[in-house]
């Protein structure tokens, strides 16, 4: 079953200006350059000394691996927001009807793609509840494969969190609940299926999770919070596709990948914002709150504006700053979230754009893994006379409270490499780590000095304590989920465990450069009654 996607979604054809004859983006004609190459250095690699095959090969791809958009756009489509869906109440919680199928979407001017979605052919809603709240949802799966639907970011029972042990199959209909016991918070959700998380991902499944504290403590904070109106999700994404408007979902060929150098997967040409290519917003407020997600699969965004301007950060993933931090550029991981504030004057148009990030690579994974791509991501138009928004205050109220490390803690050290932790890939049926409810442990995780990898804890937040040796910048500090962990380097965390104690269900920790864990780059921890880690058992049974 297919369902077109409505007048909403669909964009505008962008003017020929700035287009080919047949109305595809210049960079696409790029891509298909790299391809002839890659296929002519194929040729000439399988008559000739390996050596010279690989050299040849190698500078094909390495110099068409610096991607921009930057001259291309013209930012026609007006940006899409995500349907806002707070569910219906159900004997006094709040439940939320959920259904994934495959559909088609026009992502490009004039070509359709199949696509998938949730409540709609790509994409999903964004979900909203309160702290303090009992959460039901009905998740039903209509698509022609096993998935799982993760809630990433969320404080909740193991077995209800989504991960590769909650396989969905085809027409079943999967129903966790949850009590809400956590801080305001931007959260997220995708498919979780071990081995093919990032094609699932790739294809669509992906939707934000606004977590709202009490009412009174909302309105204390003095941000913006009108839905689509001055707080806005930007959910940014970026996609390589074929002539036909077919997504590519695996990533680099084995040419491009190089013994490792450039083997993250999907690095796209083209950036989607909440779905829509080429977009703009109007704004109406001297204030905009973005909430934004870096919901790509593996690509690093440095954001800021063309013009230099300074904007704020208000919260990490897991809740809200002390204060708000201001800055001019701002490097997301994969999975990562910020909201920031921009002010905006009347009239004034302004370019959000993503400036080459600081991998930490060196020569030549750094260009191989996207450190040097520079793209125009949105262009935020503001009418020629605005709304004026509430004061930015100095200091926000009913933050998080810093995790407080006790003398003594324990520490776990893990080591990245190449899709390994501590030299073991994922195995479903294997328990990693066995730690008690409730405490608080430091995790270190150590990163490889040639990979590009991040780390996601599930079940909990943390705070960095340490980042390559150092107390972390600011833009690293308050509650979060996922954080990056610089090559060769070691970042240190404060996570404390959660409370439900289950040691048949696990959670997971691993990188969230899709490709990596699908891969298995992962590992599996259980939560045990204190004192009784030792008799937890450190094999589970297969849970699909």
């Amino acid at each position: 079953m297919t369902s077109e996607p409505d007048n909403e979604q669909r964009p505008r054809r962008a003017g020929k200006n700035k287009r080919d004859a047949d109305g595809r983006p210049p960079s696409r004609g790029r891509r298909i350059r790299r391809r002839a190459l890659l296929a002519a250095g194929g040729t000439l690699g399988a008559g000739v000394v390996v050596g010279g095959a690989y050299a040849v090969n190698f500078a094909v791809v390495y110099g068409n691996r610096k991607l921009t958009n930057v001259g291309e756009l013209t930012f026609e489509n007006p940006l899409r927001v995500p349907r806002l869906l707070e569910g219906r109440k159900s004997g006094g919680d709040r439940l939320f009807e959920l259904t994934a199928r495959p559909g088609r979407s026009e992502l490009l001017p004039g070509r359709q793609t199949p696509t998938w979605g949730i409540n709609g052919p790509f994409l999903a809603p964004t979900l909203r509840a309160r702290r303090g709240e009992t959460v039901r949802v009905a998740y039903d799966n209509r698509l022609p494969e096993a998935t799982t639907l993760h809630w990433h970011g969320m404080h909740l029972p193991a077995v209800m969190d989504g991960g590769p042990h909650q396989t969905v199959q085809p027409g079943a209909v999967w129903k966790p609940h949850w009590k809400i016991e956590q801080p305001a918070a931007t959260l997220w959700y995708h498919p979780h299926p071990h081995g093919a998380t990032a094609e699932h991902v790739t294809r669509g499944i992906a939707g934000m999770f606004l977590v709202d504290d009490e009412k009174d403590a909302e309105e204390r904070t003095g941000l913006p919070r009108d839905y689509g109106v001055d707080d806005i999700p930007l959910i940014v994404q970026d996609r390589s596709f074929a002539d036909d408007g077919t997504m590519e979902l695996r990533g680099a060929s084995t040419l491009e990948s190089f013994a490792g150098v450039g083997s993250v997967g999907v690095l796209g040409d083209t950036i989607l914002v909440n779905g829509v290519h080429d977009p703009h917003l109007k704004v109406s407020t001297t204030l905009v709150r973005l909430r934004v997600l870096n919901a790509s699969n593996a690509r690093v965004y440095n954001f800021g504006f063309t013009d230099n301007r300074e904007f704020h950060l208000v919260a990490q993933e897991n809740g809200l700053l002390e204060r708000p931090v201001p800055l001019r550029r701002l490097q997301l991981m994969a999975a990562e979230r910020a909201e920031i504030v921009v002010r905006m004057e009347p009239g004034r148009t302004a370019l959000l754009r993503s400036f080459p990030p600081d991998l930490g690579l060196g020569f030549p994974t750094d260009r191989m893994d996207g450190g040097q791509d520079t793209f125009d991501i949105l262009q935020l138009r503001p009418a020629a006379k605005l709304t004026r928004s509430q004061p930015l205050p100095e200091r926000l109220r009913d933050v998080p409270r810093p995790v407080e490390v006790p003398k003594g803690a324990t520490v776990r050290r893990f080591r990245m490499n190449g899709t390994q932790i501590n030299g073991k890939a994922m195995e479903m049926a294997r328990v990693d780590v066995v730690a008690p409810a409730e405490a608080v442990e430091v995790w270190e995780f150590t990163g490889s000095s040639d990979g590009m990898h991040s780390i996601h804890v599930h079940g909990t937040g943390f705070n960095v304590l340490e980042y390559r040796g150092r107390k972390p910048p600011a833009r690293l500090r308050g509650q979060k989920d996922t954080v990056h962990v610089p090559a060769g380097g070691t970042v240190r965390l404060a996570v404390p465990l959660p409370r439900w104690v289950d040691t048949e269900y696990p959670y997971m920790y691993h990188c969230h450069v899709l490709t990596h864990e699908d891969q298995g780059m992962m590992g599996q921890f259980t939560i045990a009654r204190p004192g009784s880690e030792s008799q937890a058992p450190r094999w589970i049974s297969d849970h699909h």
